[in-house]
Formats: C-alpha cells, structure tokens, sequence
C-alpha cells in the first residue's frame, strides 16, 4: 500500500466538534498524485472523485442564458466545481468564489497547483477569502444569476456549526435576496436531506433535486444537488 504524505493542516475557524482542523495528504501514484483533504478519520475531499462537484457547476451554469451571467461559488475546495463552472460559462461571465479558509487557496497555488491549473489565474475570476454567507449577506439585491454551495458537507454542517446560516431560513431569505429573478441555488451535499427540501420549498424556491455519482465515470458514491429557482 502506497503510504500517504502529510502536505499542510489548516485550522476551520468556528471548527466544531468533529475536530476543527483539515489535513492535506498527497500519495503519489503511477499516472497522477492523489490529493485528500481530512477532518479528522473523515475524508472530505479527493481528487479522484469529482463529478458531484463537476455537476454542480454544470447542472447550474447551463441553465443560465446570458452574455454575462455572475456567478457565486461559496468553497474552493479542490477547485472541481470552479473549473467546471470555468469550462461552460462565457468569456463575458464573472465568478466570485469564496474561500473561509486560506489554507486552501496556498494549497492550490502549491501542492495541488497542477491539479488546480491556474485556475484561480483566470481573469472572469474574483476570490474572496471570507464566509460565503457574509458575501451573500453583503450582496446587492438581484446581484447575482447562480448561486453555488459546495460548503461542508452539506445542510448538516459536518464543520462548523455557523453554516446553519446558510441552509436556515434566514439563509436561504438571503440567498434569495441576492438572486436575480429566475436565479438558481444550487447546493451540494454528500447524502440526501428531507427537511433541507422543505425549507427550500417553503422558502417559495422551485426546486429539483438531483442524485449525481461522486465520481465523473458514474461509479462511486451518491451525491445530492438541490436546483433551487427564485421564481
């Protein structure tokens, strides 16, 4: 067995009780090294698994029809559902991505940085190192066409227990807010959540929720993606 190599830890702030602090490993592999990013015993990322996150990006962004759509990422992470999002969004789109962690963003400018592609490099690109929920919250009424959350591990909040700020009412109100109408919300998470549904319902969202596979041959786990369109 190929052991693993401790790349960098990184501290969650507002970390809750799973832990508080992410790991990066490497393994190098025969075509490609093979990233992870752990909290605790609990993988939360890996770099051979990434059509969820692919498909969030996608599964939103071809719904969007202008020249210019703006778009808001909330995590890096790997960088999967940026540089899908990247892949299929106009040259006259804007991308603001949000990142709470710092960590992330060094990891993908040095460790991961031929994973990652330069993609943070490319000028329809905004970073913001900050909680997405605070950039919602800031946003300019109808500010944005696409929402995209791949936060956590989803509605649960595996990592910090402020992410209730973003899949409560409250949250979602504001997300809402910052939608331009027609808009979509578009959340990720690794299992499905009845209760999550509801409130999205009740929050007067159109929403569909789709079972993606974690990785991009359709094998591997399932995953969960909520479309949510501000009518």
């Amino acid at each position: 067995m190929i052991a693993r190599e401790l790349m960098g830890a990184a501290k969650i702030p507002g970390g809750n009780e799973h832990g508080g602090e992410l790991r990066l490993f490497r393994r190098e592999l025969k075509h490609a090294d093979e990233f992870s990013i752990m909290l605790g015993r609990i993988e939360l990322m890996n770099s051979r698994m990434s059509g969820s996150e692919e498909a969030l990006a996608t599964m939103s962004c071809e719904k969007l029809t202008k020249s210019n759509p703006r778009v808001l990422i909330g995590g890096y992470g790997m960088g999967f559902t940026l540089r899908a999002a990247q892949a299929v969004l106009p040259e006259g789109a804007t991308i603001v991505n949000a990142e709470l962690i710092p960590a992330i963003l060094e990891w993908a400018r040095g460790p991961m940085r031929e994973l990652t592609n330069n993609c943070l490099d490319d000028p329809r690109v905004e970073t913001i190192v900050g909680d997405v929920s605070d950039v919602i919250a800031a946003a300019p009424n109808q500010h944005y066409d696409a929402i995209l959350l791949d936060v956590d591990n989803g509605p649960d909040g595996l990592t910090q227990d402020d992410n209730e700020r973003l899949y409560g009412f409250n949250g979602l109100d504001a997300a809402k807010s910052a939608l331009r109408t027609g808009g979509i919300l578009a959340v990720w998470s690794s299992a499905p959540d009845p209760a999550f549904t509801r409130r999205l319902q009740q929050s007067e969202f159109a929403v569909e929720t789709k079972t993606v596979s974690a990785r991009s041959n359709g094998k591997g786990a399932k995953h969960v993606i909520w479309l949510a369109k501000n009518p």
